[in-house]
């Protein structure tokens, strides 16, 4: 049986650490998932996955990421169900994160979290590149971008010396 779980996702809060009785770290975390097309408004949504880390990579999460942290998570999905105060039965499906990877620099993370007004909200953003929010500067990049069509010449005219000595094959 094949259960794996690969997320690229945005944390939408802090996430909350706690231990167990015997001294085990967990942590559970929001992870807010941009979905591949736009709705009929043209915006696009996300799906907020419930996820679980437990051990040293729970700590080590709760000591680096904070809300609005890009990350990656792999693990399995996995349901568990318990009976609540009022007797009723409550199903719980959630990712049971293995390992995860920040996906930005601090430094980058700080400046989106000191600049709000950038496009990269959980529900309707998109992926935003460039988050600085200079328009110039994202004006230029956008006319200086190369050619990448298909019949397009990849070395502009110029040819490559390389010799059969060069080839590793």
């Amino acid at each position: 049986m094949i259960n794996n779980v690969v997320l690229v996702g945005r944390l939408t809060k802090d996430p909350d650490l706690r231990y167990t009785a015997n001294g085990t770290g967990v942590a559970t975390f929001t992870l807010a998932v941009n979905r591949n097309f736009t709705n009929q408004s043209g915006n696009r949504e996300a799906d907020f996955i419930n996820c679980v880390i437990w051990r040293k990579s729970a700590e080590t999460l709760a000591n680096y990421a904070r809300k609005g942290t890009l990350l990656g998570v792999t693990g399995r999905i996995q349901t568990r169900n318990y009976e609540n105060q009022q007797g009723q039965r409550v199903y719980v499906t959630e990712v049971v994160a293995e390992n995860f990877q920040l996906l930005e620099s601090r430094s980058a993370n700080e400046q989106r979290q000191q600049n709000p007004s950038s496009n990269d909200d959980f529900q309707g953003g998109g992926n935003n590149f460039n988050n600085n929010n200079n328009n110039q500067s994202s004006q230029s990049a956008k006319n200086t971008m190369p050619d990448f069509d298909r019949d397009s010449d990849p070395f502009s005219g110029s040819s490559i010396d390389i010799s059969d000595d060069d080839l590793p094959f």
